[in-house]
């Protein structure tokens, strides 16, 4: 008798290949974090400094426009770039990371050498809003998704290693955007950061890999992932937060500004803000794999919530704007990196990229909303912040609430690592 030799056997083309033998991070990993690094140091750091944007439209092309009317440019920006999840989750599910971290390299700077041409506001949606978030999608989700597949003992620290890019830019880019508005002008500023991501997005492009194969994609919504009650409870407290979460990085330059801080000043408050979220984006995340990741996230968020109501409500000086920004700064980062983290950690690994990206696009409406809410009711109030403030705070600590929840479905011990 004899018999078909292993590599003759027939292979069923609908099977996805079985991905290789895990190893936790390795060399690929490591290129991969960096990578990613880089990748969210262009993009969410220039996202997280559209603060800086805020005050100097208001103050020169869009003087005439509201705070909340402004405001609608960084919320559809942040609204294209979750809602773009779902579909870039998929095709990374398909085609890897490389191509669409290419193609966003590509489409981001493209928005920014046409934002350093607009001067209409309609422009500026199209270009730092639509166009901004797609190439935003596109060099986040593939990063991110890449990152998760490489590691599962150390994933929440390889992933707030990772996103701690996106603080440091926070950091850069508004100092950077101050000093060329003053020096060479609005246009040749973005257009000069638009270059620094170019070659962030190159090197992402080149270190960015996936341990996962490449494999048949899947439907576009995952209807079983929508039935998983921890899930879709998660999904639900992770858009509470983006009512508020963004609030403070949107304003807290004008409101600097608002209370006699010179305009240098006022933009390094932002700066400090993000500063702290560069610890906050690490050290818990370190924490979190030891502890648990939704026991790091669940007090992150009702910090946040706390020192917005109590600290930034009575903020009037530099000194108390500046201590509240470190601190919000610290536990808004341990919020954004351990989203990732506590979606894989109830999902497969197989559906890591999809179940991220759904959850994104889900949560992309509230994104989308929150600024432009603030913004109304600092109108309504007259200018004044308190409202806002509260707004921010109740909707924080409301999502606190909603992911205890699903860490008490996962395991009912109020101590029990999850």
């Amino acid at each position: 008798m004899s018999s078909d030799p292993p590599s003759l056997k027939p292979v069923d083309p609908e099977k996805p290949p079985a991905p290789p033998p895990f190893v936790e991070g390795g060399l690929h990993g490591y290129l991969t974090v960096l990578g990613a690094f880089f990748a969210l140091f262009a993009a969410f750091g220039q996202s997280m400094a559209f603060g800086s944007f805020q005050l100097w439209y208001s103050q020169n092309q869009l003087v005439n426009y509201t705070a909340s009317d402004i405001s609608w440019i960084g919320s559809v920006q942040l609204w294209v770039f979750f809602i773009s999840g779902g579909f870039i989750g998929r095709l990374f599910d398909a085609y890897g990371p490389t191509l669409l971290l290419a193609a966003g390299t590509v489409i981001f700077t493209f928005s920014l050498m046409m934002t350093s041409l607009a001067t209409k506001y309609y422009e500026l949606i199209l270009a730092q809003g639509i166009v901004f978030g797609i190439g935003f999608g596109l060099l986040f989700f593939p990063s991110m998704s890449a990152t998760a597949t490489h590691f599962t003992k150390n994933r929440a620290t390889a992933l707030g290693v990772a996103v701690a890019g996106s603080s440091v830019g926070g950091v850069v880019f508004p100092i950077m955007l101050q000093q060329l508005f003053n020096k060479v002008g609005f246009g040749w500023a973005v257009r000069i950061s638009a270059f620094v991501c170019l070659a962030c997005g190159i090197i992402a492009t080149a270190l960015v890999s996936s341990r996962l194969p490449k494999r048949k994609p899947g439907p576009w919504i995952d209807v079983p992932s929508l039935k998983d009650a921890n899930y879709a409870i998660f999904v639900l407290g992770s858009a509470i937060s983006c009512l508020g979460i963004f609030v403070p990085m949107y304003y807290i330059v004008q409101y600097a500004q608002g209370h006699n801080i010179s305009q240098t000043l006022a933009f390094g408050v932002l700066s400090i803000m993000n500063a702290g979220s560069v610890f906050g984006r690490i050290v818990p995340s370190i924490l979190a794999d030891r502890i648990g990741r939704f026991n790091t996230l669940i007090p992150s968020t009702a910090l946040m919530a706390i020192f917005t109501l109590a600290l930034w409500f009575h903020a009037q000086d530099l000194a108390s704007i500046i201590t509240y920004s470190v601190f919000y700064g610290f536990f808004s980062g341990s919020w954004f990196a351990l989203q990732t983290s506590c979606i894989a950690q109830i999902s497969k690994m197989e559906k890591i990229g999809v179940r991220m990206g759904m959850a994104y696009s889900l949560v992309s409406f509230a994104a989308l909303v929150g600024e432009p809410i603030a913004g109304a009711i600092l109108a309504r109030d007259n200018g004044s912040y308190k409202g806002l403030i509260i707004f921010t705070g109740v909707s924080l600590l409301l999502s606190s609430f909603v992911s205890l929840i699903v860490k008490l479905r996962i395991n009912r011990g109020l101590l029990a690592r999850v």
